[in-house]
């Protein structure tokens, strides 16, 4: 059985390597200097690196040499920054902070922040194909996969469903659509390519996908759960910012004790499909409850 102290552990490893990763991809890169500086701006800027936390946990429910992942892992990170800075633009959310930072657009200029976001998207397709670690195939399999979740059948189009429901009502089931395209799709990229460069058999990956399905509806539950009742210093935005921006939630369409059992039939789903994974003793079933738990 994983202790707390054991997740904590992997966690904060995970996270330190990724860092020195994405420190030395980025600061390496012979580039114009302010569109470097914003782009290095934004990947620095803390976070809880948890899509390469679950890509390298996947990898490791099935094999051990992380050196494999680790290019993979920080090209998500690079992915997944992007769309932050893109989310905060005054065309989208129109946000001046973020982790507690100005965001970038407030921090350089608009322009430059599309471009940032711009280069950390390309710049995530070129760490994978000039990855030494991987195969050939190894290399389409994941820019295949990593295109598809990020584009336009993937979190661009949740995006875009999102912006299309402020303001409107919307059944559960056109939230869910949402955050799997907006949120999960990404977290699938993490849990699909570890497993796969884990050597995890299909009947395996197939059980993995249907996992972090669940899980990215487990972390949109508890982040509109936190908009409600969480710490704002900890979360990083005001508390109750989703109300005030007339935002779709859970807790909107189901109210807080809803949000909190719909969530725990998820962590049910999310168990079950891990179990039948045989990823039950793995790192990612002490996730499941991190995810459902966290505080910000």
């Amino acid at each position: 059985m994983i202790v707390q102290q054991d997740l904590n552990n992997v966690i904060n490893t995970t996270r330190e390597k990724i860092q020195q990763e994405l420190t030395r991809h980025l600061h390496q890169l012979d580039i114009p200097l302010q569109l470097k500086n914003s782009m290095i701006y934004s990947a620095e800027a803390g976070g809880k690196r948890l899509r390469p936390v679950l890509l390298m946990a996947s990898f490791n429910a099935y094999s051990n040499d992380i050196n494999k992942v680790l290019s993979s892992a920080v090209a998500l990170e690079l992915v997944h920054t992007y769309s932050l800075i893109h989310d905060d633009l005054p065309a989208m959310d129109d946000d001046d902070l973020r982790r507690g930072h100005p965001t970038n657009h407030i921090k350089f200029d608009e322009a430059t922040a599309i471009l940032a976001g711009d280069g950390l998207l390309t710049f995530s397709f070129e760490l994978i194909a000039n990855d030494p670690q991987l195969t050939d195939k190894q290399k389409v399999q994941l820019i295949q996969l990593l295109s598809k979740v990020s584009g336009p059948k993937g979190m661009v189009a949740g995006q875009i469903r999102d912006m299309e429901a402020e303001k409107k009502a919307v059944t559960l089931e056109e939230l869910e659509t949402i955050h799997t395209l907006k949120t999960g799709e990404l977290f699938r990229f993490a849990i699909r390519s570890g497993a796969y460069l884990g050597e995890a058999t299909q009947e395996q990956i197939a059980h993995l996908d249907k996992f972090a399905h669940y899980l990215g509806l487990i972390f949109q539950v508890q982040d509109d759960i936190l908009d409600v009742t969480g710490d704002a210093e900890k979360i990083g935005k005001p508390v109750g910012s989703d109300e005030a921006n007339e935002k779709n939630t859970y807790v909107k369409l189901l109210g807080i004790e809803g949000a909190v059992e719909k969530k725990d039939y998820y962590v049910g789903r999310a168990k079950k499909e891990l179990s039948a994974a045989n990823a039950d003793a793995s790192y990612l079933m002490a996730l499941v409850d991190y995810f459902s738990n966290r505080d910000h």
